[in-house]
């Protein structure tokens, strides 16, 4: 980068300087010629007006009638002359004969000028030209008697020397004006270049533009991804590791300078905006790419002027999650089995060791036409195997915690066409039929109801329990990751819960209306394989 050779300041002062300089002498240029025509135009107007009351003037109109009447007549418009301030008021008759005149001895002689030649014909002009009282502007009005005929006419006349004097005046007015303007514009200069300064924290263009190249390559090396806006949630900056993020979730295009609700709907920054507070660690899954987000208010003097996100791909640690998730309730219902099966074979064994074969027939029994039915009962309204053996798994869990769980299954549900959807449903399922049983380890009536209905490619599950039910004040916090009432480490069930949910794009409430315990009623997107009979 080449070194700058004059200061910020004096480049200010030089250029303002400059640009009130040239404005200034275009616009006395412009002035100075428009003014002229308005002094001259005046002092046109002022001719005219006087001449055309002279016309009127009945010791005027009555002294050309009565040719014996000129006394009367000069001394009329000598009173007029030095009145109005001009060079001359003449009256002349149809012939062109001088009635008045400052210089008495002109008075009867012609009309000197030939510029008299229009108005003896009865039309009103103006005209310069030179007497015998040297170049002057001339307002010439015809003089009509009562019966409309012209009888003569007078001419007034204002010398060049004074309309010249008076534009002088004007442009020495005008040049005043400008140079004051100069003088402000220079102070001016001083002033905004020290302000300028004082804005940049005392640096200089070149060493500004070293710290945006600094702080660009910065943002553009970090692994992180980034996007800011403005407060109009206007698109001010992407780095390239948000731009590669966005191409793998389809997006296409320079994002820079388009509306943040066309490119980005599901960002958030707006809120942001809109509440001024920070949001950490927030998951978005957009395509089937999921994103660990980070939105911030940008705010400059208690002003927020807009929002910032720093973002990262988090979709193969979130597939990772939910396979140990589900591979976690997978074996904490193999669990559940084992430790049921080992109980019972200590109930056979003792019972073989006392000689109690006939109730050790009825117990087996009894025992298998539980379990039979059991599974018939499962298998034969879910045709996932992977999700009916995960049911069968939380019936056993909940027999081994004492709580007598029901299934509710009236409608076949069909195997879903999408892996990942069964996974979803192992975690919604699980952490709310599990959330239901340990919540009821303390009542005496420990009843579990696990409803499932599948109707037009809709799912919907309903686990209702005869726990302790939830507070008001609980509601909207029972799905924020790490909130829980039982302890610390805890809260992440739920959370998991209304994760699944989003991403299968379905919904989740709470019957409020229930009288005891808590019921969960969710409803997802469900789209099942095509059974075919051969």
């Amino acid at each position: 980068m080449s070194k700058q050779k004059f200061k910020l300041s004096t480049i200010i002062i030089f250029f303002v300087c400059l640009v009130v300089l040239l404005s200034l002498l275009f616009t006395d240029l412009l002035i100075s010629q428009t003014v002229s025509e308005s002094i001259r135009s005046s002092q046109e107007e002022k001719a005219k007006i006087v001449s055309r009351t002279v016309a009127k003037s009945e010791i005027v109109r009555s002294g050309l009638e009565r040719e014996d009447d000129s006394g009367a007549i000069q001394e009329y418009t000598v009173d007029i002359q030095q009145a109005a301030d001009v060079l001359f008021v003449v009256v002349m008759d149809i012939n062109g004969i001088r009635k008045s005149h400052p210089d008495p001895g002109e008075i009867g002689k012609h009309f000197i000028g030939g510029d008299e030649e229009v108005v003896l014909n009865g039309k009103e002009n103006i005209s310069i030209s030179k007497g015998t009282l040297g170049q002057s502007l001339r307002a010439f009005t015809p003089i009509y008697n009562d019966e409309k005929e012209q009888v003569g006419a007078v001419v007034v006349g204002i010398s060049l020397n004074n309309v010249e004097q008076a534009l002088e005046s004007g442009h020495k007015n005008i040049l005043i004006g400008s140079s004051l303007g100069i003088l402000v514009g220079i102070i001016g200069a001083v002033f905004l270049a020290r302000y300028i300064k004082k804005v940049l924290f005392g640096l200089e263009p070149s060493a500004i533009a070293k710290i945006h190249e600094e702080r660009n390559t910065m943002l553009q090396s970090v692994h992180e991804g980034i996007i800011a806006v403005d407060k109009n949630a206007i698109i001010t900056l992407v780095n390239k590791s948000a731009l590669r993020t966005f191409m793998n979730m389809g997006l296409q295009g320079n994002p820079v300078g388009r509306k943040l609700t066309d490119f980005l709907p599901f960002s958030k920054l707006e809120r942001v905006i809109k509440t001024g507070r920070s949001e950490k660690d927030e998951e978005i899954t957009v395509n089937g790419v999921t994103l660990l987000s980070n939105r911030a208010p940008l705010i400059v003097n208690q002003e927020i002027v807009g929002a910032i996100s720093t973002f990262r791909d988090k979709t193969e640690v979130h597939q990772l999650a939910e396979q140990l998730t589900g591979v976690r309730l997978y074996a904490e219902a193999l669990r559940a089995q084992s430790h049921e099966f080992m109980n019972r074979l200590h109930v056979i064994l003792g019972m073989v060791k006392m000689g109690f074969y006939n109730e050790l027939i009825d117990f087996i029994n009894e025992i298998v036409d539980h379990r039979v039915n059991e599974v018939s009962y499962v298998t034969k309204n879910m045709k996932d195997p992977v999700l009916a053996g995960f049911i069968m798994g939380k019936l056993s869990t909940a027999r081994e915690n004492k709580v007598e769980m029901k299934i509710d299954n009236k409608t076949v549900i069909p195997k879903s066409s999408e892996d990942h959807v069964t996974h979803e449903l192992i975690t919604i399922i699980g952490n709310v039929v599990d959330n239901a049983i340990e919540a009821m380890s303390e009542m005496k009536e420990k009843k579990l109801l696990l409803k499932l209905n599948y109707n037009k490619n809709q799912l919907r599950i309903k686990v209702q329990d005869t726990g302790p039910g939830l507070k008001k004040e609980q509601f909207t916090h029972i799905f924020k990751k790490g909130y829980s009432t039982k302890g610390e480490n805890r809260g992440y069930g739920l959370y998991l819960v209304s994760k699944s949910v989003e991403v299968l794009g379905g919904s989740i409430q709470l019957n409020l209306s229930v009288e005891k315990g808590t019921e969960f009623i969710i409803q997802i997107p469900y789209k099942g394989e095509q059974e075919t009979n051969d």
